[in-house]
């Protein structure tokens, strides 16, 4: 594909993450993917690591995990795959067959996830999903099931001006506009749900200690805004 026709299939799909596809072309993808990678810390060397990527979406860390290194790396979704968003699988398909990638691919919910239907993998990456699941515990419980050393969970957080472990629970299209979000946990919640669900140790890697102290402040004075966590939970 040249550089002219691979502008033309670019430009043709909606685009949620921000892939170098190479000839100067990166696809405009509504979230800045490359600052969120560093943010997630993930291993720099995957070599001999088995990755799932649940809820891929355009597969950007999918690729990521792939370059650098992993053996092997499955990339799952559902929800947008099956266009109940307004993205779609042309993304991940078009950036996979130009990379000549050999990322693997699986249609499955979160909740049909389990060593018989996927396997069991080194590292597993949740990634802007948690907030959507209508059944949270037991989507902890699924992908628990199948991660043998390491998952990175990125989520929106909420209720922040709260000590303890709690729950925002947005009804319709509360949260962003968008009838697909369900839940927004506080910080510590997260890490006592991530250990309910079977991991030994949570660690909480963005924001900064100093950084959640400032957004506290912010969510008792100032304008309500969405937040995000990083967490890196080891069985």
């Amino acid at each position: 594909m040249d550089r002219a026709e691979l502008e033309k299939a670019v430009a043709a799909i909606r685009w949620a993450h921000r892939i170098d596809l190479g000839q100067g072309i990166v696809t405009p993808g509504l979230w800045d993917t490359p600052q969120m990678l560093a943010r997630l810390r993930m291993p720099a060397d995957l070599s001999g690591q088995s990755v799932l990527d649940v809820g891929c979406w355009d597969g950007f860390y999918s690729f990521e995990a792939e370059r650098r290194g992993a053996r092997r790396v499955l990339a799952t979704d559902s929800f947008t795959w099956q266009r109940q968003s307004w993205g779609s699988k042309d993304g991940f398909d078009l950036a996979r067959r130009v990379l000549r990638s050999r990322v693997e691919e699986r249609q499955i919910d979160v909740l049909d996830l389990s060593p018989e239907t996927v396997g069991v993998f080194d590292i597993v990456l949740l990634l802007g999903v948690f907030y959507h699941m209508k059944h949270p515990m037991l989507a902890l419980e699924r992908v628990a099931s199948v991660t043998r050393k390491l998952l990175i969970m990125e989520t929106v957080i909420d209720l922040l001006y709260l000590p303890g472990r709690a729950l925002a629970f947005y009804p319709g299209a509360e949260l962003n506009q968008d009838d697909s979000n369900w839940f927004g946990p506080t910080p510590s919640a997260v890490e006592a749900m991530l250990r309910s669900a079977g991991f030994t140790r949570v660690e909480r890697v963005w924001p900064s200690p100093a950084r959640l102290l400032l957004w506290r402040g912010m969510s008792v004075f100032g304008p309500k805004s969405i937040k995000r966590a990083v967490f890196h939970a080891y069985k």
